[in-house]
C-alpha cells in the first residue's frame, strides 16, 4: 500500500536536497528509483498524465515581503507559509504548511495540518476561528501555530503557483521521498482563492534555472529524507547522474518573475508549457 500525503506526520524534520536536471534524466532516474521506491498516491492515480499530477500552492507573506527578502538574502533561519492542494485546488482537502529552515545545517522542519471545506479559508478570515474538536492534538497545534504566525506577521496572500509532479516514496527506508517538477505556472493572488484552473502564466523557461545563461535544465529534482538518515541509494543517485545541489524556491522565482517580468519580456511561444502529457 502506498504512503499518501494524508498519512505523513504532522511535523517532519528532514533534509531537502534540490537539483536542476534536463528532461532527458527523468526516465533514467525513474528506472533507478524503481529498485527502492514506489510512486506516491497521486502519481499512481495520474496514469493518463505519464504519472505527473498537478500541485497548487497559495503562498503568503507580510505586506512588505519580509519572508521573501529573508530568502533572497540567505538568512540562515527562516520560514515560509502556504496552503497546498493536489489538483487545481477546486476542492478540499487543503494542506496548511509552515516550512522552517533551521540555521546552516540545511535541516527543514515542516508543520502540516489538513483543512476541510469548512475550515478554509476561515482560519485566515474569521477572527473567531478555532480548530475542530475532532482534530487530533497535533492538528490543533499546527493550525494554532499557522494562525498565530499569520496574525503576528500580518500575513496575506501573494502568489498562486502550479506545476506538475512525479513523486516517489521509499519502500526500503522509514522515510525518503523523491519529486520531479515541471511546467511552472503562477498567478498573482491577493484573495484566498486556490483555484488554479484559470489565469495562470507559464514561467517554465531557462531564466529561472540558469540566471540568464543557457541551461539544459528544465526539471526540479528534490531528494528528501530524515535528518541523519540519508539512504545510500540517494548518494548513489547523486553520483551516478553527477548531480550538483542548488538552491531553488518556487515562491521566490514565481514572485520575482511576476514583479519584474509578468510575462511581458518573452514572446508568446516562450510562455507555452515545456511538456504536455
Amino acid at each position: 500500500m502506498s504512503v499518501t500525503q494524508h498519512t505523513l506526520p504532522s511535523i517532519l524534520e528532514r533534509y531537502e536536497l534540490k537539483y536542476l536536471i534536463p528532461w532527458e534524466y527523468v526516465e533514467p532516474i525513474t528506472d533507478f528509483l524503481s529498485l527502492y521506491c514506489s510512486l506516491d498516491y497521486y502519481s499512481e492515480k495520474a496514469t493518463d498524465d505519464n504519472n505527473f499530477y498537478k500541485v497548487t500552492s497559495l503562498y503568503f507573506d507580510t505586506p512588505n515581503y519580509e519572508l521573501l527578502r529573508q530568502r533572497i538574502e540567505g538568512k540562515a533561519t527562516r520560514f515560509n507559509m502556504r496552503v497546498r492542494a493536489y489538483g487545481d485546488g477546486e476542492k478540499a482537502p487543503y494542506f496548511l504548511e509552515i516550512k522552517n529552515r533551521i540555521g546552516i545545517s540545511g535541516v527543514v522542519k515542516k508543520y502540516r495540518a489538513i483543512a476541510n471545506e469548512e475550515q478554509w479559508p476561515s482560519i485566515m478570515t474569521d477572527p473567531s476561528f478555532r480548530p475542530s474538536e475532532t482534530d487530533s492534538s497535533a492538528e490543533k497545534a499546527n493550525k494554532e501555530l499557522f494562525l498565530r504566525l499569520a496574525i503576528s506577521y500580518a500575513i496575506e496572500p501573494k502568489i498562486l503557483t502550479k506545476y506538475q509532479r512525479r513523486a516517489f516514496f521509499s519502500v526500503v527506508d522509514q522515510y525518503a521521498r523523491v519529486t520531479m517538477d515541471v511546467n511552472m505556472q503562477y498567478r498573482r493572488e491577493h484573495e484566498y482563492n486556490i483555484n488554479s484552473s484559470y489565469g495562470m502564466t507559464n514561467y517554465d523557461n531557462e531564466t529561472i534555472y540558469a540566471n540568464n545563461t543557457h541551461s539544459e535544465a528544465s526539471v526540479i529534482l528534490e531528494l528528501k529524507c530524515n535528518v541523519g538518515e540519508v539512504p545510500y541509494w540517494i548518494l548513489d543517485l547523486i553520483k551516478l547522474f553527477n548531480l550538483t545541489q542548488v538552491g531553488f524556491s518556487k515562491y521566490v522565482s514565481s514572485t520575482l518573475v511576476s514583479h519584474y517580468d509578468n510575462g511581458d519580456w518573452f514572446m508568446g511561444a516562450d510562455r507555452e508549457p515545456n511538456y504536455t502529457f
